[in-house]
């Protein structure tokens, strides 16, 4: 295989990445609290020592860097439940599940079984300081959630949800059941969180977009099949035309 060949190759693996990413997006059109992601690439060149003709020494590879959220903010969905939040800017609410600690922006929020907030999965919200907020037995129906985090029940404060911050959304990785999980994250404080009740945050994927994404993958698909083809042929035409030398 020459090098031509690992070029193209490249270039096809950097589709197929961006071919996953936006059927993702795609399937998450609905998906509560979902943020698109955009693929991350990075030129990678050769120098060569050697080649038929100066131009030819440098080789340019593509790099597959991973993924990244677009952290534009989806539309507000009214629910009718006072204890839904949007959370409006950055952060994610922090749960905790089976596996350990994990992060969501979906913000169906319940009261457990165990008297404690909940994600509509049925994980315990976390606090500030990590732990879960139990709501005092008879005032299920008298909980609000305050702009700032804050839970007030009847008699006053009951806790402050936790929202952690990460300040490279890379170090966010979904793992398919509405969590994310990451590392890095910094809790934000009072004064930074800003959330809105009475609702949740829909999806921010676009599909006329993420449609045209797909469009503009298959064309490139086929343009790169045609230039292997391309090379393909113009080899066969040399060893034919070696042979007839020969």
């Amino acid at each position: 295989m020459d090098v031509s060949s690992y070029v193209l190759l490249s270039h096809e693996q950097a589709l197929r990445r961006r071919l996953d990413v936006a059927a993702n997006n795609m399937a998450n059109t609905n998906t509560v609290g979902f943020r698109r992601e955009r693929p991350v690439f990075r030129e990678y060149v050769e120098q060569a020592a050697q080649a038929p003709v100066r131009d030819a020494r440098k080789t340019s590879f593509v790099l597959d860097f991973g993924a990244v959220h677009d952290t534009a903010p989806g539309a507000f969905q009214v629910t009718g439940n006072p204890l839904d939040v949007m959370i409006r800017g950055e952060g994610y609410l922090t749960v905790r599940t089976p596996t350990g600690t994990a992060y969501t922006r979906a913000g169906f929020i319940k009261i457990g079984a165990k008297g404690e907030l909940t994600t509509g999965a049925g994980y315990p919200l976390l606090d500030e300081r990590g732990e879960p907020i139990a709501i005092p037995q008879g005032q299920e129906t008298r909980v609000t959630i305050g702009e700032d985090g804050t839970v007030m029940g009847a008699n006053g404060p009951l806790g402050r949800l936790g929202l952690t911050a990460f300040v490279d959304e890379r170090a966010v990785t979904p793992r398919g059941d509405g969590v994310l999980t990451g590392s890095g994250g910094r809790t934000l404080s009072a004064a930074e969180v800003k959330l809105k009740a009475g609702g949740v945050e829909g999806s921010n994927v676009e599909p006329i977009v993420e449609t045209t994404q797909l469009i503009d993958i298959l064309r490139s698909y086929q343009t790169s099949q045609q230039m292997t083809q391309s090379i393909d042929d113009l080899r066969h035409d040399a060893i034919q035309r070696l042979g007839k030398a020969g």
